[in-house]
């Protein structure tokens, strides 16, 4: 099984990512399941990292995306060394109108990727260009050299990046093109489980987006955890996407030193917040072929018992991040995206 066809932007190589670990302290075997080996300087190389991309600033067009998009990176937090590689829709003039700004967050357990992996630029430009919509995606910190909560702190950071946007002329893509009352948290497996994180934190710190309104949440099969084995992790234990053991050791490699699956980054079940009941509409995917698909059942639940409004798409044949793969799964779910992002004009204030 292979990500689906791209047109390979550079060669395909193994890359250094920023990872830094004590000699010793993690299983050689385990970072095997992951790809990933151990370098003298306690950096780690992913040997079988896809291909970066570069932005297009003057566009790009692409065989699946109906009109073209630009793309540029501009700085998040710089002590961070973090950034936003941002998407813009080249729309005809009878079209255009303020749009709305989703800021995703990428999956990949934590560990994995960044917002230049070529196969995550193409699934942006397409989600841009289909919606359409402004697309903010958000390079934020990996694990285990940056262990949660850092990815949450990287999505507070580009929420206040999305107000300053919006408040002066600093980005004029989304000063002149983007409108500040249909702002969605968008993202996939670990990306959701960030705006999930991102979206209560703005509740419990009661931060001031204005004049930026947080319009909803769109979480594409969520990654949870837990201790305890779900039907579904046991069912698809040899998943060639995320299989038991790949899951343990992502969680492993992400957590905060010491804490075990059922940390309240990973089973937001077992410590339900009580800010979950001031969520905007939520947006949740999912497919019954995915070992994560019990415990994105159960969060739906959650989510309904504190009385969010939920749009629940999680009963489709599929698998883990299926929309990589295929493309008619990839439109299927920029349709969701599309009816949820226009359905919901009269969105909840956070």
């Amino acid at each position: 099984m292979g990500i689906r066809d791209i047109t390979p932007i550079s060669k395909r190589e193994s890359i250094s990512l920023p990872f830094q670990f004590t000699p010793g302290s993690m299983d050689p075997l385990k970072l095997q399941r992951l790809n990933l080996t151990a370098n003298p300087d306690g950096s780690f190389t992913h040997l079988s990292a896809p291909p970066l991309s570069p932005a297009f600033p003057e566009g790009e067009t692409l065989p699946s995306c109906p009109v073209p998009v630009r793309s540029k990176d501009v700085p998040l937090n710089p002590s961070n060394n973090t950034s936003i590689r941002l998407f813009l829709p080249s729309l005809p003039p009878s079209e255009t109108k303020p749009l709305p700004l989703i800021i995703f967050f990428h999956g990949g357990g934590f560990v994995l990727f960044n917002a230049a992996t070529a196969p995550l630029h193409v699934a942006c430009a397409e989600l841009a260009a289909s919606v359409p919509a402004i697309v903010a995606s958000v390079d934020y910190r990996l694990a285990p050299q940056h262990r949660l909560p850092a990815a949450f702190e990287d999505a507070h950071d580009a929420l206040i990046w999305a107000k300053s946007a919006f408040s002066s002329e600093s980005e004029p893509w989304i000063k002149n093109h983007g409108d500040p009352t249909k702002l969605f948290l968008m993202g996939s497996s670990c990306g959701g489980t960030i705006c999930y994180h991102a979206a209560l934190n703005v509740i419990s710190s009661d931060l001031d987006l204005s004049p930026v309104r947080l319009a909803g949440l769109i979480l594409d099969q969520p990654y949870f955890g837990g201790v305890e084995r779900t039907k579904s992790e046991l069912e698809f234990h040899d998943d060639k996407i995320i299989s038991l053991p790949t899951n343990d050791i992502m969680w492993e490699m992400a957590l905060p030193l010491g804490s075990d699956r059922d940390h309240e980054y990973s089973n937001v079940m077992l410590h339900e917040a009580k800010e979950t009941k001031l969520l905007p509409p939520c947006l949740v995917r999912g497919h019954v072929g995915d070992p994560l698909y019990d415990r994105q059942k159960l969060f739906v639940e959650m989510l309904q018992r504190a009385g969010v409004s939920v749009v629940a798409e999680i009963e489709r044949a599929g698998h883990h991040g299926i929309e990589l793969f295929e493309p008619e799964k990839a439109a299927e779910m920029a349709d969701d995206v599309r009816s949820f992002v226009y359905g919901h004009e009269d969105g909840s204030v956070v």
